[in-house]
């Protein structure tokens, strides 16, 4: 017993002296820390920051949209602006003012000059017309981001409303207004025939649509180049020969401002249900206030504003060949009706910010 106390103390004053060793130490190394800390104030440097930083420098990004002066596109034109100017790189819009030919010229043109834009950003006017070129920027070293409107070539990039999903909650929501008790009758506005915003729409319609046979589509028509005249016009025919149409499905709240007018005109205000989709701006706000949009999907303009920004700074930053890895950032949506309008916040072209 003698032998294994004096044992067991030889082994706890190793024990303590190793333990004591280390707190001297440790307390030594907090010391040190603790006056690097106050020479440096706390600081320490991000090592990512000037990396970061420096990438932008000399870099030129070109925005391509169908055509300025929407609220869409100034709003996704000026949040780009803004990170631009906060970055230090440089930004240029290049309109195609609603010339499907123009456009196909200015993309041209950009893609033989010298020095090319590292990144393009591509509003597209319909599915194919750009297609081409959009892959061939990107086998020249380009960057394209797609913006709302897609084409069928997939690109580095696509930030934007997914207008199937779109289709799909209008339709729905109009299978619920038109149930048993009305004539079930519904007109559909599209856009231009081959526009992503027509042929996507009418993807998630169909969906819907074949699951309710009932739904009797009385006419399909395109109000041009989202014309809101030309929306007027088709509407105003349609309710003359059909006084007890339930329902309008519109292509767009722009032209939509239209389908409204005519609906109002034959004193049908808030008894034909009319459901239509934009990024949720002031002017859509009031409409919906005032009993003109029944139900409207919003697609935030602002939110994606922030997504094609994000998809820029990736495509600037990545050390890959445009079109390596591709990305699609599908902005979340938002069914909103004048029941639940007060909850929801509306923007315009002044508080929109980056």
């Amino acid at each position: 017993m003698k032998t294994n106390r004096f044992a067991y103390r030889r082994f706890l004053g190793r024990r303590f002296s190793t333990l004591a060793a280390g707190m001297v130490a440790t307390i030594l190394s907090l010391g040190l820390f603790g006056q690097a800390c106050a020479q440096g104030s706390g600081a320490i440097k991000d090592p990512e920051r000037a990396r970061y930083y420096d990438l932008y420098k000399g870099k030129r990004v070109v925005f391509v949209p169908v055509f300025m002066g929407l609220d869409l596109t100034e709003a996704w034109s000026k949040i780009m602006q803004l990170q631009a100017k906060r970055l230090g790189y440089e930004y240029e819009v290049r309109n195609a003012n609603f010339d499907t030919s123009a456009g196909v010229q200015i993309l041209t043109q950009l893609l033989n000059e010298d020095p090319k834009p590292d990144v393009v950003v591509i509003h597209n006017p319909d599915v194919t017309s750009y297609a081409k070129i959009e892959k061939k920027l990107e086998q020249a070293g380009v960057s394209v981001v797609q913006l709302n409107m897609k084409s069928l070539q997939m690109t580095t990039g696509f930030a934007g409303g997914d207008a199937t999903v779109i289709g799909e909650m209008q339709a729905q929501s109009v299978v619920k207004h038109c149930g048993p008790d009305t004539s079930r009758k519904v007109l559909i506005l599209n856009g231009p025939t081959t526009a992503p915003w027509t042929v996507y729409l009418q993807d998630g319609y169909n969906k819907v649509f074949e699951k309710n046979p009932e739904i009797n589509i009385v006419a399909r028509q395109s109000v041009g180049n989202y014309e809101s005249s030309k929306a007027k016009s088709i509407t105003e025919v349609t309710l003359k020969q059909h006084p007890d149409l339930c329902a309008v499905i519109g292509v767009w709240d722009i032209p939509d401002m239209g389908t409204a007018a005519a609906i109002a005109q034959e004193g049908k205000t808030g008894k034909v249900f009319l459901s239509t989709n934009g990024g949720f701006s002031d002017y859509a706000c009031k409409a919906i206030e005032e009993g003109k949009f029944s139900n409207y999907i919003s697609f935030n303009v602002p939110g994606q504003g922030r997504d094609v920004n994000n998809l820029i700074q990736m495509a600037l930053q990545s050390p890959d060949k445009p079109g390596t890895l591709q990305v699609a950032l599908y902005s979340p949506l938002q069914e909103i009706t004048k029941s639940d309008l007060a909850s929801n916040r509306c923007w315009t072209l002044d508080t929109v910010h980056q």
